[in-house]
């Protein structure tokens, strides 16, 4: 079936909010104007849906075909992982499968596709000679995160007593666009500017982690607040200047506007060796030669942390559980974490479960190592909802649809692997019923995760 031209979308299982698509109407109508000869592209069988941003007579209006049945198609695209009946021998399947790094909760899927000789290209391994991804939601993450965890400021300081502005702020997808949603924080900004915050909040520091897409989207939203950008050196102080300015009960500009924080992986870590200075090369190639240092550099002056950067278990944490404890012990004014990348138990040790759009917020409590799902004791409110874009389903379908369309022209064709790009090429972690040379340390992960176990 490889190769015949004849493409499938299916219809999202796995999370009731997922609206998004991989390819919007006006894709579908490019691919298929062109024709055959052109695209690679004859056919487009789109499985209904009711809750997809799109609506499938949308799709019937550019010429695709709606059915449940995608036996037809020899390239089947997604979003999210589909369910393991939807997997039918020897077709292409390109979709966020969430496999390469041998995630448990997915290996059924990944042992499904080589039991159908299927073949899998996870969009999340498309990218450059460089590295960089080529096909993310990564921007829409980071905005729809921002968006969301400034409401819940609103609900945590108003459960600690404090009124603020952010209370009046609704969740990304309460919003009918991102321009909608964006005016919505531009007011927040606005009352910020001219009423101000609480004084016993502030000065209240925004760090992002990272310097991707992800914090780039969270950022965008940030920057619509009255704000100022701090250098990591300089942390301590902006904490300082505000506990004097406190104790003098002198008024300050600190209360009309927010602090940001860019850290990097040179913030976070240092040599073992005291004489050598941050490498980031070196640091790729040794990690185990760094020691962390984010808990002691940034984290005490933080009131919130925007975790969006890639961690790898090579690397050092960004926060283990003991750090977050000693911290808060020591008085740190860190109030919440935006964990936007969800990687469970990953770069933040104690964010140990994802949350749901309906449901974005827990309460971590250091001091007793527990976990609470209501705002109002003490503790830091944490988010890790792992499927932000579909917030902003119309515009991240679009914005990823731009991209896919153009993969789709290769992938409807191939009968090889070899006759692909590099980029699609080194994407496909299965084929014919085996894994792909890149992906072969699979299963060794999965042991070495069993032995841990």
């Amino acid at each position: 079936m490889f190769g015949n031209g004849v493409v499938g979308i299916l219809s999202e299982a796995t999370n009731k909010w997922e609206r998004r698509a991989p390819l919007t109407p006006s894709h579908c109508a490019r691919l298929l104007h062109g024709g055959r000869g052109k695209t690679g592209v004859s056919r487009i069988i789109v499985q209904p849906s009711t809750k997809r941003v799109h609506h499938d007579a949308l799709y019937e209006d550019v010429g695709c075909e709606i059915s449940e049945d995608l036996s037809q198609c020899g390239l089947i695209l997604g979003i999210k992982q589909p369910k393991l009946e939807m997997i039918l021998p020897n077709r292409a399947y390109a979709f966020f499968s969430h496999t390469h790094k041998a995630q448990k909760e997915n290996m059924p899927l990944l042992d499904k596709i080589l039991a159908e000789r299927a073949s899998l290209f996870d969009y999340e391994l498309i990218v450059e000679d460089t590295g960089k991804r080529l096909l993310a939601f990564g921007k829409f993450a980071g905005r729809a995160g921002m968006i969301d965890f400034l409401r819940g400021l609103g609900l945590w300081y108003l459960n600690h007593g404090y009124s603020t502005p952010f209370l009046s702020l609704g969740s990304s997808y309460m919003y009918s666009s991102l321009a909608a949603a964006k005016a919505a924080v531009i007011s927040i900004g606005e009352e910020i500017a001219t009423m101000g915050l609480p004084s016993g909040i502030c000065p209240l520091v925004f760090v992002f982690t990272g310097s991707g897409n992800v914090s780039r989207g969270a950022q965008e939203i940030f920057k619509l607040l009255p704000h100022t950008f701090v250098d990591p050196r300089k942390l301590p102080e902006l904490h300082e200047m505000a506990r004097d300015l406190t104790q003098s009960k002198q008024p300050s500009k600190r209360i009309f506007q927010v602090y940001g924080c860019v850290a990097t992986c040179q913030d976070m870590v240092e040599h073992l060796n005291p004489s050598k200075s941050f490498n980031k090369a070196d640091y790729y190639a040794h990690p185990e030669q760094y020691k962390p240092a984010f808990h002691e550099k940034i984290a005490p002056y933080a009131s919130v942390i925007v975790n969006c950067m890639y961690w790898e278990r090579r690397f050092p944490r960004l926060l283990t559980t003991k750090q977050i404890q000693d911290l808060m012990k020591n008085g740190c004014p860190l109030v919440g974490i935006c964990d936007i990348t969800c990687d469970v138990g990953g770069s933040i040790e104690f964010i140990n479960q994802t949350t749901s759009i309906d449901s974005p917020f827990f309460r971590y409590e250091p001091f007793n190592d527990s976990y609470h799902y209501d705002l109002e004791g003490k503790g830091v409110m944490c988010s890790a909802v792992d499927i932000l874009p579909t917030e902003f389903a119309k515009e991240a379908s679009q914005h990823f649809g731009d991209i896919l369309s153009h993969f789709t022209v290769s992938l409807a064709s191939f009968r090889n692997l070899e006759e692909l790009p590099a980029h699609l090429k080194r994407a496909c972690i299965a084929h014919y019923g085996g894994l792909t040379q890149l992906y072969e340390y699979i299963p060794r992960m999965r042991k070495s995760d069993l032995e841990y176990l």
